[in-house]
């Protein structure tokens, strides 16, 4: 191919068959020769010249030239010129002056074995890496998408997908659980990724992403391809159940019927592709909730109470129905939590009402013991809504008054005590932060408060890097499931009414510090 006596023009017309067979531009694949006639040419002129080379796109003709810039007076002449001796090169061009650049013609040769290797090396890397391009090209407007391709070999529990033009890879934790997969079978996925690496897939699948299944009910159902019907969010465990949450935007419609189509056929397809897994789809609402009701599905909602602030749903329920809400290993709650976004938490009507009396009596004895009250005083104050002694610290009298028994001298002694125990507690929780010796970089972290200070250094959480390491169930609690009981676990934090969100954020901003410094 790079022999000098060789059919000039069959470098143009290898140009074109490359160029043709790896949808690359010709003119890509002309320079890259160049560029390796270069390379090959710098081996034997010297590597300290800069070497051009030019390719006539018409006949084939290859030309090589020394770059040499005109200087008043040359100290390398593989490099540098004079400006007379430019002139004499070039009689063409006599407004040539002393900075600018110009080619000096070099005899053509016959290329050795190791040049004629290094021509091909370069030419062969460029090709690459324009394949390379091409591709992420091509498919950078598939990311989100569903691709399909046949399955080209199993490495290492990862399978490679031949797309037709390239290949993409399916990262084993990526893929179904237990399903059979083999060289040569057709396959579905999503296109999770689609990113520049210089080794390995640049295509990134996944048959495991929640994604996946939101695209097949797409193909499937047409008034969600119409825009009739809104995907609001889906949660899957891979292999075994999943649900999806849908809303009608053409109110005439039933979404969750339009999913199932008749006699299940739509659903059913989706099932079919994802191995047998079993769907639930949610009618989503306005009112978390009505939909935490719907997705907690066989089980009979009881009723919810909703703390939106917190993003925080209690669902009560039987004892009968616990069970169903649960799921097998947690699994039908964990998958509503997912769908909702809202920390869930399920218990029993005598669970709630024994929470609600728990909570009750412990807002009471803080106002007995804390402000000296009597506990009548002390449960009236509660059951009007005043939960803590900040509550109170931070009313107008006029908000006391208007309960029976209170009068407005009344009033401002519970609001002066108020503010005294506050004053107190303050100071106290300062001293006992010190003494707990928490560093200055946690105790100035943003959204912690002073008690949930000393409550993280009685834990032994002394440091914006201990605080870091956390994760946010540990900070607000939460359920899991024991040897198949459903067991609560006590967050550090939990008292503070801290939501699962607002522990996220702490703990994100936490690590940013951390890790940034």
């Amino acid at each position: 191919m790079l022999n000098r006596r060789a059919d000039k023009l069959e470098l143009l017309r290898i140009a074109e068959a490359v160029a043709l067979e790896k949808s690359i531009d010709k003119e890509l694949i002309i320079h890259s020769m160049e560029n390796g006639i270069a390379k090959a040419a710098k081996s034997k002129f010297g590597s300290e010249n800069e070497i051009k080379v030019e390719i006539n796109r018409d006949n084939g003709d290859i030309g090589i030239f020394r770059k040499l810039q005109i200087v008043d007076s040359p100290e390398n002449s593989n490099l540098e010129i004079s400006l007379d001796d430019a002139i004499k090169l070039n009689e063409n061009n006599k407004d040539m002056k002393v900075g600018d650049e110009v080619l000096q013609p070099l005899p053509s040769f016959d290329f050795g074995r190791i040049a004629a290797q290094t021509a091909k090396q370069v030419i062969s890397f460029n090709v690459r890496e324009a394949e390379r391009e091409r591709q992420f090209n091509d498919f950078i407007d598939k990311k989100d998408t569903i691709l399909s391709g046949i399955v080209k070999r199993l490495e290492f529990g990862n399978i490679i997908v031949d797309l037709g033009r390239t290949e993409a890879i399916i990262q084993k934790n990526e893929l179904i659980p237990r399903e059979n997969i083999k060289a040569g079978d057709r396959i579905k996925a999503y296109c999770l990724d689609v990113r520049r690496e210089p080794r390995g897939q640049q295509i990134f699948l996944s048959r495991a992403h929640p994604k996946f299944m939101e695209k097949l009910f797409i193909q499937e159902v047409p008034e969600i391809y119409d825009g009739l019907i809104e995907i609001k969010s889906s949660s899957r465990d891979p292999g075994s159940r999943a649900k999806i949450c849908v809303k009608a935007i053409d109110t005439s419609l039933d979404p969750v019927g339009a999913c199932v189509g008749m006699r299940g056929s739509r659903v059913q397809a989706v099932v079919n592709e994802l191995q047998g897994e079993k769907i639930d789809i949610v009618n989503w609402s306005e009112d978390p909730a009505v939909v935490v009701a719907n997705a907690l599905s066989p089980a009979e909602v009881q009723r919810v109470n909703v703390d939106n602030d917190a993003k925080k749903l209690d669902v009560i329920l039987t004892e009968e129905n616990l069970s169903k809400a649960i799921g097998r290993r947690g699994q039908n709650v964990r998958l509503a939590t997912k769908l909702l976004n809202y920390e869930i938490n399920i218990m029993t009507d005598q669970e709630d009402s024994e929470r609600r009396q728990i909570e009750f009596k412990e807002k009471t004895d803080n106002f007995v013991k804390n402000l000296e009250l009597d506990e009548t005083l002390g449960q009236l104050l509660v059951a009007e809504g005043f939960s803590t002694i900040d509550d109170i610290k931070d009313s107008e009298p006029q908000a006391l008054t208007k309960i029976e028994g209170i009068e407005e001298d009344t009033a401002k002694e519970l609001i002066e005590r108020a503010k005294e125990f506050y004053q107190k507690d303050q100071e106290e929780i300062a001293k006992r932060v010190k003494d707990l010796g928490l560093e200055n970089e946690l105790i100035s972290h943003e959204g912690l408060t002073p008690g949930m200070l000393v409550t993280l250094g009685e834990q032994n959480i002394l440091t914006l890097t201990d605080f870091a390491d956390l994760a946010s169930d540990e900070l607000t609690g939460g359920y899991d499931v024991v040897k198949g009981e459903r067991v609560k676990i006590k967050g550090y934090l939990e008292d503070f009414a801290l939501s699962k969100q607002e522990a996220d954020s702490l703990i994100m901003s936490a690590r940013d510090k951390v890790y940034k410094d």
